[in-house]
């Protein structure tokens, strides 16, 4: 590991928290208990309990292969085809180029998971939960993209002592270059950022243009999470931050067509975000500010500044200055929207949501210097650069994104 990682805030325990302990020692005696496996599927009142369990730690065992039977359903195009109609096994075979007998296994393992299901007359058509991968192009993307960090992972513990040299941390352009040693180095990185800003590379230029388009691709949720949420109507001028090729910017612009826009973000990145404003006819309203958060400051003029997935993708101490800048940037009474993944509160741990944080933990740590942190945590970073009224914004889907909002307070010192 080359760089030093941010811990995660230490979780506050109460007094109750000792009686807790000891029953938790106590159910783990018993769970060791040679005969309480043979006793509990003897019992009908607990073996339905033994049952789950047993099946939860199997798919735990069998996540990877799972996977890789997706992996392969989208390599082969196979959602998008059975989206046009039915098929069955020949007319699949002969689609593929797999043999008949080798195309089954996957086609078996694709209805056993839900992606795909048994229609009449022996064709395959899609599964509830293949019709979302036939319909949105950006879940397809982040499945062959997180390919890259299921290599990375072959070995999980040479993984954990040498995260940032696998193809995930290559993807990514602004990994060492910014974020990660912005912490320790920080003259070394405020230079690397001025060589990427001034006189980027081809080599970098294709960086910045493939992350680019997978993370416009993959956004669209997210955006939809923001717009069906938020009411925008109280704001005039919207600075996003990170912008991208400007996905959320554009379908704002779309949902909110009183609002002007500003967009931040290296130039490699706002150049390839030019040409999509201009073919969507929104020039007149969105103008492009490049620069870097670490080295520059946020343009003025902007009653909301926008953050989605960005700050999850940074250490705490270049997520505290882009905050810090953003309460500068903003006039007095302006708002900051900040949306992301984040991880399950305390009181949400024990839910089934809980386990797509081991994803985010895994897959931050391989792309570079982020981290997953709870809203708590993101709250209190806010309110530490000045913000106040902090809150969540209640949203429909949280595994998407969590939202929260702050205020620069109209009250002066």
């Amino acid at each position: 590991m080359s760089q030093p990682l941010d811990l995660a805030a230490a979780r506050a325990h109460t007094s109750a928290t000792s009686f807790k302990d000891a029953w938790q020692a106590r159910l783990e005696r018993w769970y060791a208990h040679p005969g309480l496996y043979r006793w509990s599927l003897s019992n009908p009142f607990t073996r339905w309990l033994t049952r789950r369990r047993t099946r939860k730690l199997f798919d735990l065992m069998a996540g990877f292969v799972h996977s890789q039977v997706l992996l392969g359903c989208v390599r082969l195009d196979l959602f998008k085809a059975l989206h046009l109609a039915p098929a069955n096994l020949i007319d699949l075979s002969s689609r593929t180029g797999l043999a008949p007998a080798l195309l089954q296994r996957l086609l078996l393992s694709a209805v056993a998971l839900g992606l795909l299901e048994h229609r009449s007359h022996g064709r395959f058509g899609l599964g509830p939960l293949g019709v979302p991968l036939a319909q949105h192009e950006g879940i397809a993307q982040m499945i062959e993209h997180n390919h890259l960090l299921y290599q990375d992972m072959q070995d999980p513990v040479q993984f954990l002592n040498n995260a940032w040299s696998g193809g995930m941390a290559e993807y990514w352009p602004y990994a060492h270059k910014q974020s990660a040693p912005a912490a320790s180095e920080p003259n070394e990185a405020r230079a690397g950022v001025r060589a990427v800003t001034q006189a980027p590379c081809e080599a970098e230029v294709d960086k910045f243009t493939r992350y680019s388009q997978l993370m416009a691709a993959s956004q669209g949720f997210v955006v939809q999470e923001i717009l069906t949420s938020y009411f925008f109507d109280e704001h005039r001028c919207v600075l996003d931050v990170g912008a991208g090729k400007g996905r959320f910017v554009s379908e704002l612009a779309v949902h909110a067509p009183h609002l002007q826009f500003k967009m931040f973000d290296l130039p490699p990145v706002l150049e390839l975000a030019r040409e999509g404003l201009q073919a969507k006819g929104l020039t007149q309203r969105v103008s492009l500010h490049p620069g870097s958060f670490l080295d520059d400051p946020l343009p003025k003029g902007a009653d909301l500044i926008t953050l989605v997935r960005v700050a999850h993708d940074h250490p705490d101490a270049v997520v505290r200055q882009i905050l810090q800048k953003a309460h500068a940037a903003l006039p007095v009474g302006g708002a900051l929207l900040l949306a992301e993944p984040m991880a399950q509160p305390e009181s949400e741990a024990g839910q089934p949501e809980a386990s797509v944080d081991a994803y985010f933990h895994f897959y931050l740590l391989a792309m570079g210097a982020g981290r997953l942190r709870t809203p708590q945590e993101l709250q209190t970073m806010m309110q530490e650069a000045g913000f106040t009224h902090v809150e969540q914004v209640p949203n429909a889907m949280p595994i998407h994104a969590r939202i929260l909002l702050g205020r620069k307070s109209q009250c002066l010192p």
